[in-house]
């Protein structure tokens, strides 16, 4: 049983009839019976709408009752009357009106004639209509009469030249009033939303009245109708026309152009050709008719705007008749006329609203394509199917639009591919070719695209509806496990879940349609069950948290039966699977199914829990498991219901309270939000299941009670209802004691929060539970105690919880306790901690609810009003707020007065901002549209203005100073004082003690005087020194001065925000209840404007701007067109301000500009986002002209502040997309900045350029540089930006004409660096196709030429940016190209910098190429093997002939990567014998084998040798594989024997080449252990072979940090059994001496790192002795417990811990469980402790890690049934 919530009351506006109306009803009305008359009379005398509705419905039944001679009763004409002329009253939206519409519409036919006379009569004077303003209510009531009302329809066929009449004068009236309230903005706007309805009536008109235009009567050009049509088609097309207009207008003018030229144009089948011509502007005047060259001459004459092209095509595909083929090869050629037309404004169109617009009407083209070609001609369907143009083009524009920013057009442009997919099925329907080509081109395109791209996943999902899922799959059988991989990030899980959705639905229904059997759900269940379980177990957090909350659910809506299978197949590995605190394990993914399927109803917990399926102890596991996210879903299985009334179970509870225990203080806030939602839910369900157990109970007879008796009573179960609530208070309350941690009160309080309002009492109703009789005064005062919580989140949620609570409270506060809060709340606002006046701010905010509070309190402090008092109208909050503020104003002006005679005291006593803090605390919560002392307010009003004036005065020359943060000498000499004077005369202040003319220290009663600081004496304190009244020394630093000046700034800039947003303006000229004034505003607007302007300090500024944020926010809504207009000019005079460069100019240079930019940000921001955004275009335009002067001798100031506020506007996201047209701008500002000689210019333009490289591409989430998320499409760059393709070739081409090869001097070009920048975050796509007029190719010689940078970092960009502008195709090609390039040994001029870029711009090639997915295999190997041959011919450059180390290391890199990937494909490298052969000999002839002549000092040398060892170590992992090591053939044999050994690595005496060969190793042994490689001992297992000997030797002989701790962990790793054998003969050591050196390593060791290793290989090596039954002597056990009990101290390392928790878990089941106790007692109790203290440990990474420990030792104890240490300790 759900039950449904009752319905908001509809308010329906009754109508009123004047007195003649009145009297008429009254004339004709008869008291004996009732007739129609005497009923509305009835109905006019009712004050409620709803009761007229009832009224008005008995009409037409009345009606039908009287005979056919009623029509001719003066009665029946006069109700008539009555009724059209309250029809035409009833405003639009009144149901009123549709009523009686709809009542209307069944009247008799004999009265119709007497009807339509009646309304034709009201009608007609609503038309006589000449209120420009009133206009749009007859407009309205056209529009009513014409939606399916036969009597208003009639009326208007009968006055059809009157209403176009009214139309035509009132289209031409609207656009001149909107001329002349130019400026305006609102009216403005009110004006434009009429003309579109005019538009609209107008075209409604043409529609649905077709019989009255057709015909040749009114064709006459002299008719009146004819001249009316003419007069709406000239208007309409100025409108169309009219840039000034709202777009919508100008849309729906496109619209009604077209539909009125289809209307009136003669013959229709031409009218094609017409618009046709119309787009492509090839209009020729002969053919055209005289009337529409009259009417739309602009549109004939004039090279039509891209925004009226646009319009035009939309009106065409919406208002002309695609179906049938009714307009012939005329139409058909138009719909692909505009079809070429959109495309083509789709590259000219950047702005967002036209951009959304072209992808909406590109979409209605597809849909009117559609339509058209099932009747069109077999021409139209070869120009339509997949393989033509127009079809290619628009693929193009999908392919560029897909992840376009606009969420608008990413929707359309989905719609546009699907149906393009559709367009093409119907244009080849009957085609035998099977596959389609096109559809398998594009799946092959599709699925060579990488993950990342969004696009990607909705157009496969399209593809798979036409082909279905096994089409697909039998390309890639992997896509399910790809696609479930990608779900890590949640920006790609939506779309991922959708695609997976689509292709398990349709791969179901083609399984369920081809086999007849039901075994094939076990094949279905393996593709796309069997990988989300294994991800669910072992995936990381975010991959499991977003497949669970994005695909879970849709895959159980598809198959709800495979829950069984799910069930089954982790409840066999739950107990065996328990996870950790980084993997759910098969518990967790256990926990997250039955959760899922729970909450969408497709199993009952009751069910599975007494079938066994589930038990009470798995979920209490999963309650308190290691992984939050598994505690979250074990809660959420017991809180979500798909029922919202589903009675809750005693054990549900019991559970529930068995989670409140351990859980409500987790560290992570998104957990505790969870944790409070998935809680609301329950109680939610409580409360909900209460009211249908009350109504049960209610509605059960005795009888009912007698036969139910055996079944739970409803009663009980609403006792124990409210015994678990109570309990759930209890527990609640009693975690909110003083101290208790952030997170748990967070939590209490939020759950407590949601108990109080999900159990409100409403009025007559029974309530389960009640929050307040659970309130005592210990609870109040618990409550009262969390506002002095230094986390302001948890002062809310107590001052939310207390105000849901307030009578209760209040009743249980004395008068005594309500008098210390109040005095604790007044002191706490002078306190000099920040966040007191925060808790002073909540605590009076509570007590001006208390009725008491003036009487016990605000007495002493303020006087009694009588009036107020007597006044009972006034609230109580309104008269505590009123005298509260007025106490802390008063004080506040006080303690302003004190301050201008000392700062110092100020900031050390009373500093003010917590006083006006509070203030400000207290208006927020008044409700300003409902005030009673409004002559008060506006004195106070006006005072806090004043006082807020007052107290910026007295602290801005601090913020204002050149250096704020340093005003007070705070050194003890008196040379440090005296540097500050400069400082100190540079502002002028109020103080009166000469504090800022004089750098002194002041105590009371004894001056220091100045003239010691002639003398240069020592000062004796560092501070200056004040005493307070009571003789306490209290030091006042340059901090606490600054903190007081800065806060106090923020304080009145919030202050004065919040007087402007909360109250309500009022015109000057008229007294109204305003209580500020337009003065006021203007005023306010002026200190913003001057302290945004001026302020130095930061924190000064930012909170200038958040005031003055509030005051522009309140100036665009306002009516004062005054107001209205200010932003406008304050933008106009910063600006000229700005361009002037006037030296008296106060403006702020350095520093960013300070607060110029966040003043220009607020006035933008204001902007409404429908609006056409004119003072956005109109300060771009001028910043951008600025930023990037034509004039290179024009001032530099300027332009450095157009670039500061350049870089605001773009990093300001409430600009959204109205800011992307000027990003191309912006960048070339940026780039020509980046070259000027001055440096704050070239430092402002990085700063621009960083803030557009964002806005571009998005906010870098990663670490990864070289990631693709935050990178696009060379295509979709270019087509978003299209200047910037022109401008970035031209700069290329002037950067790399400086590269001259044969000049010896060094020039490097500043914008080098940006442009590769740039050029580095595109990324080829295969999807660029040959359609794009951007093409890449021409980048790609002057890219190349960048490698020739003598900077080194130029060179490795230019490799990357190389990649995007290369098509994978073309790479083998560019690649031998530039190996081409590369000069022979013996060519007489080699310059290396030339030879290093192009090494690295062919490594980066051939890594994107190797990495690409969209090659076939085959063409692959062959373009390798070109590649490889080609590498070839160059290898002298990677041998000794050449002596450029650096060139010779990235030489080695190409072939280490070659080799590496030639290892992958085992087949095809043992064919290439000669390539191992080559790198072989380069191995024998390298330096690591003949002996380094080098020291470390040569450069390149390390680079070298890393990669000549990377490359060895590739050829030993290749040549070691079985197949070259069994070959027979002598080449193999040879290779088969490498000159080098992984041993002789390990003996270099280069320690970047040990450690290379360590990594190696451990990389070998780790996939051994996992057996990723095969035990057999083939493959790199042979290279591991005898290494131990070595590896000890090396252990005790390695100096190098890295390789020792390397060595250790490799150690570590092996088999011990294989270890322990060699150590006499390598280290002399036997086994127990080298646990000892081990152990000494951990004690005597610096490095963290170190000691963590060794300590973890001296215990395993202690376990195995032990396990051995070898003797450990009692002191080297003793100190190996010390270590560890050191290691667990609380001052340790996180490092150190988890090594600590990894030991403790590697000896648990061995030495901590066993019953022989083989440490002793004392020692094992001694490690358990460690376990319990590490339990406790800050740092939830520890205690995650050695919860293991328990994990091991419960799963040890199932299994040997609780023995020895472990029955102890449960015990």
């Amino acid at each position: 049983m759900v039950l449904k919530k009752k319905k908001k009351e509809i308010q329906v506006d009754a109508f009123f009839l004047d007195h003649q109306q009145l009297e008429k009803l009254q004339r004709y009305s008869k008291a004996e019976e009732q007739n129609l008359a005497s009923l509305l009379l009835r109905c006019a005398q009712l004050s409620d709408g709803i009761q007229q509705i009832q009224c008005i419905k008995q009409v037409m039944p009345l009606v039908k009752k009287m005979d056919q001679n009623s029509a001719y009763d003066p009665m029946v004409k006069a109700c008539l009357d009555i009724l059209g002329e309250v029809y035409f009253s009833l405003g639009v939206r009144n149901p009123l009106k549709k009523v009686l519409a709809s009542s209307l519409n069944s009247l008799p036919e004999e009265f119709m004639t007497l009807a339509v006379q009646s309304f034709v009569c009201c009608l007609r004077e609503e038309l006589k209509t000449t209120d420009i303003y009133v206009y749009r209510k007859v407009l309205d009531n056209l529009v009513s009469c014409m939606e399916d009302f036969s009597l208003g329809r009639a009326a208007i066929k009968n006055l059809f030249e009157e209403v176009l009449q009214f139309l035509q004068k009132s289209l031409l009236d609207i656009q001149e009033e909107n001329r002349k309230n130019h400026g305006n903005r609102i009216v403005q706007t009110q004006l434009m939303h009429d003309l579109l309805i005019a538009i609209k009536v107008s075209m409604m008109l043409v529609q649905k009245l077709q019989d009255n235009i057709q015909g040749s009567p009114w064709r006459h050009h002299e008719s009146f109708v004819w001249q009316s049509m003419c007069s709406l088609l000239k208007s309409s097309a100025n409108f169309l026309m009219d840039a000034t207009l709202l777009q919508t207008v100008q849309t729906t003018s496109g619209l009604a152009v077209i539909l009125f030229t289809k209307a009136m144009y003669e013959p229709v089948e031409e009218l094609p050709s017409l618009v046709s011509d119309l787009l492509l502007g090839s209009m020729k005047h002969a053919g055209v008719p005289a009337w529409f060259l009259c009417n739309c001459g602009t549109l004939c004459t004039e090279e039509l705007p891209d925004s009226v092209r646009l319009f035009l095509c939309h009106g065409a595909l919406a208002m002309l008749e695609w179906k049938n083929g009714s307009m012939g090869e005329n139409g058909e050629k138009l719909l692909l006329d505009i079809a070429s037309v959109l495309l083509s404004l789709s590259s000219e169109l950047k702005e967002s609203s036209m951009a959304t617009s072209l992808s909406r009407i590109l979409a209605i083209w597809t849909n009117s394509a559609l339509t058209a070609l099932v009747s069109g001609s077999p021409n139209l369907k070869i120009k339509l199917n997949g393989n033509s143009d127009v079809i290619g083009k628009l693929l193009e524009y999908i392919y560029t639009h897909w992840e376009h920013p606009l969420d608008a057009v990413k929707h359309q442009t989905k719609l546009i591919f699907k149906n393009l997919l559709q367009i093409h099925q119907t244009a080849v329907t009957g085609s035998s070719e099977k596959p389609d080509p096109f559809f398998a081109r594009l799946i092959k395109r599709l699925l060579s695209l990488e993950w990342h791209v969004k696009g990607k996943y909705a157009s496969l999902g399209c593809l798979v509806e036409c082909v279905g899922t096994e089409n697909v799959l039998q390309l890639d059988r992997t896509i399910p496990v790809q696609v479930l991989d990608v779900m890590n990030d949640q920006s790609l899980a939506p779309y991922a879940s959708d695609l997976l959705e689509t292709m398990f639905t349709n791969h179901k229904a083609h399984f369920s349609s081809s086999f007849q059997e039901s075994n094939w759900i076990d094949q279905w269940h393996e593709i796309w069950v069997s990988p989300l379980l294994v991800i669910l177990c072992e995936g990381n957090h975010d991959q499991t948290t977003y497949i669970i909350d994005y695909y879970l659910p849709k895959l159980l809506k598809c198959s709800p039966d495979s829950l069984s299978y799910m069930i089954r197949i982790l409840q066999a590995s739950a107990d065996a699977n328990l996870g950790s605190r980084s993997t759910r394990g098969a518990l967790g993914a256990l926990m997250a199914c039955l959760r899922t399927a729970r909450a969408h109803g497709h199993l009952e917990l009751s069910n599975i829990m007494s079938n066994g399926l589930v038990s009470t102890e798995c979920i209490k596991q999963g309650l308190v498991h290691q992984h939050s996210q598994v505690c979250i879903d074990a809660l959420g299985l017991l809180c979500e219901t798909h029922r919202s009334t589903e009675i809750v179970s005693m054990e549900e509870m019991q559970l529930i309270q068995f989670f409140m225990m351990y859980n409500l203080n987790s560290q992570s806030p998104s957990v505790r939000q969870q944790i409070s939602s998935l809680l609301r839910k329950l109680f939610c369900r409580i409360q909900e299941s209460s009211q249908v157990l009350y109504k049960l109970e209610q509605n059960k007879t005795k009888q009912e009670l007698l036969e139910n008796s055996a079944k739970r009573h409803p009663l009980e179960i609403l006792e124990r209802y409210k015994d678990f609530m109570s309990s759930v208070c209890d527990r609640l309350f009693e975690v909110l004691f003083p101290g208790s941690s952030h997170p748990t009160r967070f939590s209490a309080l939020t759950i407590l929060g949601s108990v109080a309002e999900i159990f409100s009492v409403p009025k007559g109703q029974a309530q389960v539970f009640q929050l307040d009789q659970e309130i005592d005064s210990t609870r109040v005062q618990t409550l009262i105690q969390c506002f002095a919580s230094t986390f302001e989140e948890v002062k809310v949620l107590a001052f939310g919880l207390l105000m849901k609570l307030h009578d209760v409270a209040f009743n249980l506060l004395d008068s005594e306790s309500l008098d210390l809060l109040f005095q604790a709340a007044m002191d706490l606002s002078t306190s000099t901690k920040p966040y007191d006046c925060v808790t002073a701010s909540y605590l009076l905010n509570f007590l001006v609810h208390h009725k008491g509070l003036q009487q016990f309190c605000l007495g002493k402090w303020v006087e009694h009003n009588p009036q107020m008092e007597e006044n009972t109208s006034v609230s109580t909050v309104e008269k505590n707020t009123l005298a509260v503020i007025k106490l802390l104003l008063m004080n506040v002006e006080e303690e302003i007065h004190q301050a201008k005679k000392s700062l110092l005291q100020a900031a050390a006593s009373f500093p003010m901002y917590g006083r006006v803090h509070c203030i400000t605390g207290a208006l927020q919560q008044l409700p300003f549209n409902n005030l009673t002392c409004v002559a008060e307010w506006k004195e106070l009003v006006a005072r806090l203005i004043l006082m807020s004036y007052r107290l910026s005065a007295v602290v801005s020359p601090v913020v204002q100073s050149s250096s704020p943060e340093g005003l007070i000498p705070m050194d003890s000499d008196s040379e440090s004082a005296g540097r500050l004077q400069m400082i100190l005369h540079e502002i002028q202040p109020q103080d009166t003690n000469d504090y800022f003319m004089q750098a002194k220290i002041l105590k009371e009663n004894c001056k220091v005087e100045s003239e010691k600081l002639a003398d240069h004496r020592p000062m004796e304190n560092i501070c200056t020194e004040m005493r307070g009244k009571e003789r306490q020394t209290c030091d006042v630093t340059a901090q606490m001065v600054l903190v007081c000046c800065w806060r106090s700034m923020k304080e009145v800039s919030l202050l004065l925000g919040t007087l402007c947003k909360l109250l309500p303006s009022q015109p000057a000229s008229e007294s109204s209840d305003g209580l500020i004034t337009v003065e006021q505003v203007k005023n306010i607007g002026d200190y913003f404007k001057h302290h945004l302007l001026q302020s130095r300090h930061r924190g000064a500024f930012e909170l200038a701007y958040a005031g003055f944020v509030q005051l522009t926010e309140m100036l665009s809504r306002c009516n004062s067109e005054s107001l209205c207009k200010m932003p406008e000019q304050w933008l106009s005079r910063v600006l000229e301000e700005i361009k002037s460069c006037d030296p008296s100019s106060t403006l702020c240079a350095t520093r960013r500009s300070a607060g110029i930019p966040f003043y220009i940000q607020a006035l933008l921001a204001s902007e409404p986002k429908k609006s056409k955004t004119d003072l956005l275009k109109m300060t771009m335009k001028e910043l951008i002209s600025l930023a990037a002067p034509l004039n290179e001798s024009s001032s530099v100031i300027p332009q450095v502040h157009a670039l500061n506020i350049l870089r605001a506007l773009f990093r300001d996201t409430r600009l959204g997309e109205n800011i992307m047209p000027y990003v191309a701008d912006g960048i070339q500002a940026a780039i020509l900045g980046f070259m000027s000689p001055v440096w704050a210019v070239r430092n402002s333009s990085t700063l621009l350029f960083s803030a557009l490289i964002t806005r571009i591409f998005g906010v870098k989430r990663g670490k990864d540089e070289n990631s693709k998320k935050n990178r696009m499409t060379g295509r979709e760059f270019f087509s978003r930006f299209p200047s910037l393709y022109p401008f970035l070739l031209k700069h290329l081409e002037v950067v790399t004409s400086t590269l001259n090869s044969e000049a010896e001097e060094l020039k490097i070009h500043p914008s080098l660096f940006l442009l590769l920048l740039i050029l580095g975050r595109l990324y080829p796509s295969p999807m660029d196709g040959t359609y794009s007029a951007l093409s890449m190719a021409p980048f790609v010689p002057f890219i190349i030429r960048c490698g020739h940078s003598p900077v080194y970092r130029s060179r490795e960009m230019s490799g990357r940016a190389l990649v995007p502008f290369v098509m994978v195709n073309e790479v083998p090609h560019t690649v031998l190209y530039l190996m081409e390039g590369l000069p022979d040994s013996t060519s007489p001029c080699i310059r290396q910098n030339n030879i290093h870029g192009t090494l690295l711009q062919v490594f980066h090639l051939l890594q994107s190429y190797l990495e690409s997915e969209q090659l076939v295999h085959s063409d692959l190997q062959e373009g390798l093997g070109d590649i490889i041959t080609c590498i070839g011919t160059k290898l002298w450059l990677a041998k000794r002939p050449n002596p450029c180390l650096v060139t010779r290391a990235a030489y080695l890199d190409v072939l280490v990567m070659l080799s590496a990937h030639l290892g992958k494909l085992q087949k095809q490298a043992m064919k290439l014998f000669g390539f191992w052969d080559d790198m072989n000999r380069i191995i024998s002839d390298s330096e690591l084998v003949s002996g380094i002549p080098y020291s470390s000092a040569v450069p390149g040398l390390i680079q070298y040798l890393q990669s000549i060892t990377k490359l060895v170590i590739s050829v030993l992992s290749v040549t070691a594989g079985a197949d070259i090591q069994s070959s027979s053939s002598p080449v193999a044999k040879k290779i088969a024997k490498p000159s080098l050994s992984v041993v002789h690595l390990l003996h270099c005496e280069f320690h970047e080449v040990r450690l290379l060969a360590l990594e190696a190793i451990l990389l070998w042994l780790k996939q051994r252990n996992s057996k990723q490689i095969a035990e057999e001992g083939g493959g790199v297992l042979c290279l591991l072979i005898d290494l131990e000997g070595t590896l000890l030797t090396m252990a005790l002989k390695e100096k190098n940090l890295q390789c020792f701790c390397k060595v250790l962990e490799i150690l570590y790793n092996m088999d011990l059994r294989n270890v322990l054998p060699k150590t006499e003969c390598s280290i002399k050591m036997n086994p127990n001496e080298l646990l000892t050196w081990s152990l000494n390593i951990v004690d005597i060791s610096n490095s963290t790192e170190v000691q963590s290793i060794a300590l973890k290989f001296a215990s395993r090596l202690i376990v195995h002795l032990l396990q051995n039954n070898q003797q450990i002597s009692e002191v080297v056990l003793k100190k190996w417990v010390q270590l560890i009990v050191y290691f667990c101290g609380d001052e340790q390392e996180t490092e150190m811990l988890l090594a600590a928790a990894e030991v403790l878990k590697s000896i648990t089941s061995f030495l901590l469980i066993n019953e022989k106790l083989i440490l002793g007692l004392s020692d094992t109790l001694a490690i358990w402790k460690c376990v319990v203290l590490l339990l406790q440990n800050e740092d939830v990474v520890v205690r995650d890690a050695v919860a293991e420990v328990i994990q091991v030792a419960q799963s040890e104890r199932k299994s040997s049934k609780g023995t020895g240490m472990l029955t102890f300790l449960y015990i």
